[in-house]
């Protein structure tokens, strides 16, 4: 059986709030409106947790299940003290997050472009190769009222699979810290990890004025790269095309740069990346 959160053990130096409920339709939805209406209740950084969300989103409208209690579904509200042009390393950011607060269980963890987080395994799948996915991640930015001074929130949705077994999986490139080997997890525990690192990881872009250079997260982000030196397929945003080449590093917005096999670089901002080998 699934093991319940345990509020009383949700203290996350930085948080203003960490509210559990037992269901949500969407984490994401449900925190985007209750700051729409009302913005003061929820001060930045604050997070909505959901023992149950019985219709979470992914990228590109992708479904998210997981059982009730088997893992995280959690949406983060942020306002980021940065350029807005500096707000497409937030999902790398948050992708960076898990792999330390996974990492940090002792489970290896490395993240696909942009914030796909996964695990290694011993045999191949198809866009992923040697490995499986434990976490995905959704960004929104909350529409407010236009006479708002306020800064645009963010709100971040992070779903991670932590207790499930192979049976409880949607999907066989998924899986789960269990199945990784990662012994027993608490999901309290693990909950208030990738609460504190998803603070001590925007602070230090903030302190940097958004520079992920600067504050020495695009070296960290590279370091768990599983996508960076591998030959890729971006399938581009809005049916934009299609590119195949060798991934070769992010640019100063986080962007992938693909090198073709004409030796022309391209970047890539939004898309599914697949892995080749």
């Amino acid at each position: 059986m699934h093991q319940s959160l345990s509020p009383d053990r949700l203290v996350v130096p930085g948080f203003a709030r960490v509210q559990v409920v037992e269901t949500s339709p969407s984490t994401n939805a449900e925190l985007a409106a209750a700051v729409r209406s009302d913005a003061a209740a929820w001060p930045a950084p604050s997070a909505l947790v959901a023992e149950h969300q019985t219709a979470g989103r992914g990228r590109a409208g992708r479904s998210w299940e997981m059982p009730a209690r088997a893992g995280l579904t959690v949406s983060v509200l942020l306002r980021p003290q940065v350029p807005a042009d500096a707000l497409g390393w937030l999902p790398l950011l948050a992708g960076l997050a898990v792999v330390r607060t996974v990492s940090d269980g002792g489970v290896a963890a490395a993240v696909k472009w942009p914030n796909d987080v996964l695990l290694p395994t011993v045999d191949t799948v198809a866009g992923l190769g040697r490995y499986r996915k434990v976490a995905g991640i959704l960004t929104e930015v909350v529409p407010e009222a236009p006479a708002s001074r306020a800064v645009p929130g963010v709100v971040l949705g992070i779903g991670l699979n932590v207790s499930q077994s192979a049976t409880e999986l949607p999907v066989p490139t998924a899986t789960s810290l269990a199945l990784a080997g990662c012994p027993r997890p608490d999901r309290t525990d693990v909950l208030v990890r990738l609460l504190g690192e998803v603070h001590a990881l925007v602070r230090r872009w903030e302190q940097a004025g958004g520079d992920a250079v600067a504050a020495g997260l695009l070296d960290e982000y590279t370091a768990v790269s599983a996508t960076l030196g591998t030959r890729v397929r971006a399938e581009l945003a809005g049916g934009a095309g299609v590119l195949e080449g060798e991934a070769v590093g992010l640019d100063g917005s986080g962007a992938l740069v693909v090198r073709l096999e004409s030796g022309e670089e391209r970047t890539v901002t939004a898309g599914d990346v697949w892995h080749l080998r």
